[in-house]
């Protein structure tokens, strides 16, 4: 059995999947680094060949039609032999000083008793930005031995851990059976939230071990490219109203964290319908809220009269403007986008 497994999704990653493999080459055979060309149609597809013949026994190419990333996310699962497994997207990497500390981490782990999940600090990689904004959990999360969500402190609006942050152990994707939704965008939020109720016990390194890297003009966290793809990303707010039933998570610390997630995702909707600006999407911003009323109508009352909910449906042309100052001042402040 491997140490980690890394699964790579790519599509048209010609221009950068080298270096994102490269970066993870460092692992040696303890690691096997799983290159899933997702039906591209550059030569994404011959490079990852190219890296399976000069690597061989670490990296594994596999191809398949496209079907998104969720579904790349979900071939690296089936084929994964680590222990542990990670996604890390072709146009992203990992550092080159924190990744070996983090597979000494994991070979304890091996040795002892393993942890559910392994938490790290991830950096906003942003073009053109002089100072990288760096995630990190000091002063919430335990550091330097293992723990339960009922010794984790209280996150800070705009804390989270998403997918850049996660190492989960394997077996327990499996058994929560994670099944992310073929061509969609934004699963990352799924493969991050609906695991999460899952996890009995975690790890926090404080390293900065992933670069995600944020820039590019068809990047699919762009907002420009959010607002039209606004339909995927309602489908995964809707899917993580559905797929955790907040109320039946025991533990308060986890079940607090779970709803601020939620909060955030349906915020990030709400405020790009706004921004959308047309009828059609202030009607959608309508629909979303009303389902989560109709869905769930105990999630549904801490959302809607939460801080973010009151101002995301502040009434009239006034009201959405005071809604989108919000968010411009929150860009500034978390660095997304």
């Amino acid at each position: 059995m491997k140490l980690l497994s890394i699964a790579v999704p790519c599509y048209n990653s010609q221009d950068y999947m080298r270096h994102c493999v490269e970066t993870l080459l460092p692992g040696g055979d303890e690691v096997e680094i799983l290159v899933v060309d997702d039906g591209s149609k550059d030569d994404t597809a011959a490079i990852a060949d190219e890296l399976e013949a000069k690597y061989p026994g670490i990296v594994r190419a596999s191809h398949q039609e496209n079907g998104g990333h969720g579904a790349a996310v979900m071939a690296g699962l089936k084929n994964a032999t680590g222990l542990y497994f990670k996604v890390v997207d072709s146009d992203d990497w990992l550092d080159e000083e924190a990744y070996p500390k983090v597979l000494d981490t994991l070979r304890g782990f091996a040795e002892g008793e393993p942890v559910d999940l392994l938490v790290c600090n991830y950096i906003y990689d942003k073009v053109g930005a002089k100072h990288k904004k760096v995630m990190e959990y000091r002063g919430v999360l335990p550091e330097g031995k293992p723990f339960t969500w009922a010794e984790a402190g209280h996150f800070r609006k705009g804390q989270y851990i998403l997918m850049h942050s996660v190492i989960y152990r394997t077996q327990l994707l499996r058994d929560c059976k994670l099944d992310l939704p073929r061509h969609t965008f934004y699963v990352d939020n799924l493969y991050v939230y609906v695991p999460m109720r899952w996890v009995k016990t975690l790890y926090y390194l404080d390293v900065d071990l992933y670069h995600y890297y944020i820039g590019r003009n068809d990047q699919s966290v762009n907002e420009t490219v959010m607002i039209r793809r606004i339909d995927q990303q309602l489908r995964v707010n809707k899917l993580m109203l559905e797929q955790v039933d907040l109320k039946a998570v025991k533990e308060p610390r986890l079940r607090k964290y779970l709803f601020n997630y939620l909060e955030i995702i349906t915020t990030v909707s709400s405020i790009l319908l706004i921004r959308g600006g047309e009828a059609e999407h202030l009607e959608k911003k309508r629909q979303l809220w009303n389902y989560i009323r109709t869905s769930d109508p105990w999630v549904y009352k801490k959302l809607r009269w939460g801080l973010f909910g009151i101002v995301m449906n502040l009434p009239g042309a006034a009201g959405r403007a005071i809604a989108v100052a919000a968010y411009k001042i929150s860009q500034k402040v978390v660095g997304f986008n």
